[in-house]
């Protein structure tokens, strides 16, 4: 769940964690009453102070999306469907902005890049 988390990114790692979450709990991946990894356990994970997992955690129950129980753990909030729509659809244009960013990088244009995906989503070139 937590391959993309980038430690020379622009985004601070809390950010990367709480949004990684948040798309996962939108996307269903993480349902309503699902226990997240300990402080402890997922800062070990992922080799960072056990300080920023507890600043994502902690946005995350500012947000809504989870709810923090004193000695038993951080657990997963039931979030209204327009909600989880709305996350999903914000992680799908940050894919897209990314994909953008690329493309321009490799010399792709508009119409090149509408060819190449239009054929992705028909299955693939032949």
């Amino acid at each position: 769940m937590f391959d993309q988390i980038d430690p020379r990114s622009a985004v601070p790692l809390y950010a990367q964690i709480a949004g990684r979450l948040k798309v996962a709990i939108a996307s269903g991946e993480l349902r309503a009453g699902a226990g997240l990894p300990s402080v402890r356990q997922l800062a070990g994970q992922l080799r960072i102070n056990p300080a920023t997992v507890v600043q994502a955690y902690r946005d995350l129950e500012t947000e809504g999306f989870v709810e923090m129980r004193q000695g038993a753990g951080t657990f997963v909030r039931e979030v209204a469907p327009d909600r989880r729509t709305r996350e999903r659809d914000r992680e799908g244009r940050r894919l897209i902005r990314t994909m953008l960013a690329e493309a321009r990088r490799l010399g792709i244009g508009a119409e090149e890049l509408r060819t190449l995906l239009l054929e992705e989503l028909a299955g693939g070139a032949a």
